[in-house]
């Protein structure tokens, strides 16, 4: 949580561009991040010297803390100070300068070199001993009142052994339990999982103190263990012999990185595979990464939106939703790919390669969908060319670069929170208005009930990716919806989107609005409600799998409205 609340607080000051942004010492150990803030314009600085001729800017303490000598130093340069001190690590601090202030002495368990226990130190108003190993307790000189505290990424077992000798030395010895419950609980499943797999993979910075850990913890149970940063360093031969190889990541590791070294590991295996089992595991890639499947799932929510509107599912109009929504995917995807590097690097990768086949196939989509609509009438096919141009700029600059000045907000995407507004918009226009447009139809009220269903579940999609894709946007500065709203006030929007939606499945056949296929529609409310319970629980991480369980939502509409057709 520390190192997170630090790396957002940075990315969103360096977003602001209000003048020079400092970090007072690096803000995280990890050499790719601080490559990362360094290109956008954050300096890692341990000198103030070099800032008393400043005039204006910013410096953001790290999440490690610092000593209070070093804080006063800040306060009094010219520099704003932002605060990234884990709130761990403060109450370490706080627990420190209280005790020793009543005259006890703090003995600290960790690295004395370690920026944090630097900072840690500079709290006691009396000695302050750091003890890094238990051997070490038996050389402390002879001491009236103790307190015991930790490194907040210190080994539990390590911390646990020493306290014991404490104890016994100094009885009366007041023990805290300080080490961060994150590092606590990876530090416990890196031990579970090595007694389960045949190596172990830990990504992480070299001179990450709680990735050192990890790797440690790991080697300790006997399993082969390979500490690597980034996923050029993998040692694939040695690999290639294992067959079932576990993934732990520092915190201070990216999800990014985590991402590329797991695509990495799979690659070894796909070479093992069975042919069908390796062809098909590319096959559902492929379709999760071209959009295909998202396309699918549209043409499944056409169906139960005509079913839903009084109309017969089937017919030209669901095909006509697929291939819109394929091709302004794709075709978005080339002209939009600020933060797919960081979100979903074998996305980015895989537009990469297959660039010329996926241009292709959206062209091709965007003109089947006006050969089609203009089959279908005059109007149906202006309004489809209206759609599809929008579509097209949703991504594009509307505002020439020589007039932009300082504004950041040149396109329909940098409208904050815009993406699924405008998409859950294209969505219901599609698949309850075009099919009216010709003349004729089911009752308005109708076609409402399921425009509000239409409209709440592909919202509630955008969404759900907007969180999924939260570190990458925050990284080149997209004003999405979580990033403006929060993680947790988007939650929960999303909730109260769903629940909207729910109640209209629930009533709108009561009042005769719909049919009361309404109630079966609940059940594909309930998968994309599982699919957030799933990314707020990390039962599965954000990747190919938990983007296809909420396509697989949308899917479920077209088997239950085909379901609703044989029953009748």
């Amino acid at each position: 949580m520390g190192v997170r609340r630090a790396m957002e607080l940075a990315l969103s000051e360096a977003n602001k561009s209000d003048g020079p942004l400092y970090t007072y010492g690096p803000l995280i150990h990890n050499e790719q991040v601080l490559d990362l803030l360094e290109s956008k314009g954050v300096r890692s600085v341990t000198d103030l010297e070099t800032l008393r001729d400043s005039a204006r800017g910013r410096i953001i303490i790290r999440a490690h803390g610092i000593p209070p000598a070093t804080r006063k130093a800040l306060r009094a340069s010219p520099l704003e100070v932002i605060d990234g001190t884990c709130p761990r690590v403060a109450r370490v601090q706080a627990i420190i300068r209280y005790y020793t202030s009543k005259g006890h002495t703090a003995l600290i368990v960790g690295d004395p070199e370690h920026a944090e226990v630097v900072g840690l130190v500079g709290y006691a108003k009396t000695s302050a001993y750091v003890i890094r190993h238990e051997d070490e307790v038996a050389g402390l000189p002879e001491l009236d009142r103790v307190i015991l505290v930790a490194q907040t990424t210190q080994d539990e077992k390590k911390y646990g052994q020493v306290t014991r000798k404490v104890k016994e030395r100094f009885p009366d010895a007041r023990v805290f339990q300080t080490i961060c419950e994150a590092t606590r609980q990876r530090q416990e499943e890196v031990r579970l999982l090595a007694e389960s797999v045949d190596a172990v993979v830990v990504v992480g910075g070299y001179h990450s103190g709680n990735t050192q850990r990890l790797a440690q913890i790991a080697r300790s149970q006997g399993v082969p263990t390979f500490h690597v940063e980034t996923e050029k360093e993998l040692d694939k031969a040695t690999l290639a012999r294992m067959e079932l190889i576990g993934v732990t990541a520092g915190a201070s590791t990216p999800n990014w990185m985590i991402k590329n070294v797991v695509k990495e590991i799979e690659g070894i295996r796909d070479f093992r595979d069975l042919p069908w089992l390796h062809w098909a595991r590319k096959g559902f890639k492929f379709a999760v990464l071209s959009n295909f499947l998202a396309a699918v799932g549209a043409f499944c929510l056409a169906q139960t939106g005509a079913v839903l509107s009084g109309r017969t599912a089937g017919g030209l109009y669901p095909f006509l939703t697929f291939l819109y929504i394929y091709a302004m995917n794709v075709l978005n995807r080339f002209l939009d790919k600020g933060a797919s590097a960081y979100n979903d690097p074998e996305r980015a990768a895989f537009y990469r390669n297959y660039k010329v086949l996926l241009i292709f196939s959206g062209l091709l989509a965007v003109t089947l969908t006006l050969v089609v609509a203009h089959g279908l009438g005059r109007t149906t096919f202006w309004v489809l060319c209206g759609l599809s141009l929008l579509g097209l700029l949703y991504s594009l600059p509307l505002v020439p670069r020589a007039f932009r000045g300082s504004r950041r907000r040149s396109r329909i995407k940098d409208i904050p929170g815009s993406k699924p507004l405008v998409e859950a918009l294209a969505w219901v226009v599609f698949i309850c208005v075009v099919p009216l447009l010709e003349g004729g139809g089911p009752s308005w009220p109708g076609v409402t009930a399921a425009g509000v269903v239409v409209f709440a579940m592909s919202y509630a999609r955008s969404t759900l990716f907007d969180l999924f894709q939260f570190q990458g946007d925050l990284i080149v500065g997209a004003e999405t919806l979580p990033i403006t709203l929060g993680l947790k006030k988007t939650s929960v929007l999303l909730r109260v989107v769903l629940c909207v939606a729910a109640a209209v499945l629930l009533l709108s056949p009561v009042l005769g609005l719909t049919p009361p296929f309404s109630f079966l529609v609940l059940l594909s409310l309930a998968a994309l409600s599982f699919c957030l319970a799933a990314y707020e629980r990390r039962w599965i991480h954000p990747g190919p799998a938990l983007e296809a369980m909420v396509e697989g939502a949308f899917i479920l509409n077209g088997l239950l409205a085909l379901l609703w057709g044989w029953g009748r």
